[in-house]
């Protein structure tokens, strides 16, 4: 089975499968390795991780397609990647839709925040009309070349307009041929068990570590209906801690042992990445 038709069968489940976010090839190794059923190409974390910026609209088209490229590479995970805006309007959808799945994408997540965009976690969102944003989901639709490469559309309107202008969106965004619906940042318990009583199309529920909605467990969520549940940063943000904590004790004790716990070992580095996988292709052709 394609990995597009896999994340379809995730997805219509409605199982609240656990979808960790990845920000580079060997984090998404490392996803797949621990035996998550599919992966996340996280824009946020390729800012973060790629140019040290917050999520505030600074990643382009070309760096979420040569990650995604290099994502797909690594890994045979299905994979949805976080297109942002679109970067532009209807027309630049159709181009970012067409990169992204020659670049290996299964999915994309397309919101309508005003760009440039930001994490939909901080404060001072705005959104587009709503008819602007339906013309770039009915875009995104009409531009795929393969019918199962999904597009999962993103409301940020609960901030700004209201729960229920939000719900309102998402509905016109299924409407307009959307596969799955991404309701951003609700903020209260009782939001987060209406929304699959209030939308028909399978629903992403993102879990953002410190952010605004709720946290719930993920066979909670998929109790309640929805197909995914988010982890759109923990590996960076488990990352960013454990270099820290390593860098600290080379900086306060001057080495750092692979004993200490603080490391990755270098043979499990080595396995990560393939290297014995290599190392027989290398005899092959030698």
């Amino acid at each position: 089975m394609s990995t597009r038709k896999q994340l379809k069968s995730l997805v219509e489940a409605r199982r609240g499968v656990l979808v960790p976010g990845a920000f580079n090839a060997l984090s998404a190794k490392v996803i797949e390795d621990l035996g998550f059923e599919a992966l996340y190409v996280t824009g946020a974390g390729v800012t973060n991780m790629w140019f040290g910026m917050p999520d505030q609209g600074f990643m382009g088209l070309a760096e979420i397609a040569d990650h995604t490229a290099r994502i797909r590479d690594a890994v045979n995970l299905p994979l949805i990647v976080d297109a942002d805006t679109g970067f532009g309007n209807a027309l630049n959808v159709i181009h970012t839709v067409r990169t992204l799945e020659r670049a290996g994408a299964d999915c994309i997540q397309l919101e309508d925040q005003v760009a440039p965009k930001r994490c939909g976690h901080f404060s001072g969102k705005e959104v587009i009309s709503t008819e602007e944003a339906v013309s770039k989901i009915k875009a995104a639709v009409d531009a795929r070349r393969d019918a199962d490469f999904m597009v999962m559309a993103r409301t940020d309107a609960a901030a700004t307009l209201g729960f229920e202008a939000a719900i309102e969106r998402a509905q016109k965004f299924a409407e307009a041929g959307a596969d799955i619906l991404f309701v951003e940042a609700v903020t209260k318990e009782d939001e987060v068990r209406a929304l699959p009583q209030r939308l028909a199309k399978p629903q992403l529920m993102n879990m953002v570590i410190g952010g605004k909605t709720p946290i719930f467990g993920a066979e909670e969520l998929g109790r309640l209906g929805y197909g995914i549940v988010l982890y759109a940063n923990a590996a960076l943000q488990g990352a960013v801690m454990g270099m820290q904590k390593a860098l600290t004790t080379l900086r306060d004790e001057k080495q750092v042992l692979e004993s200490s716990g603080l490391v990755a070992p270098f043979a499990e580095r080595q396995r990560l990445l393939g290297k014995p996988e290599w190392d027989e292709l290398e005899r092959r052709y030698t």
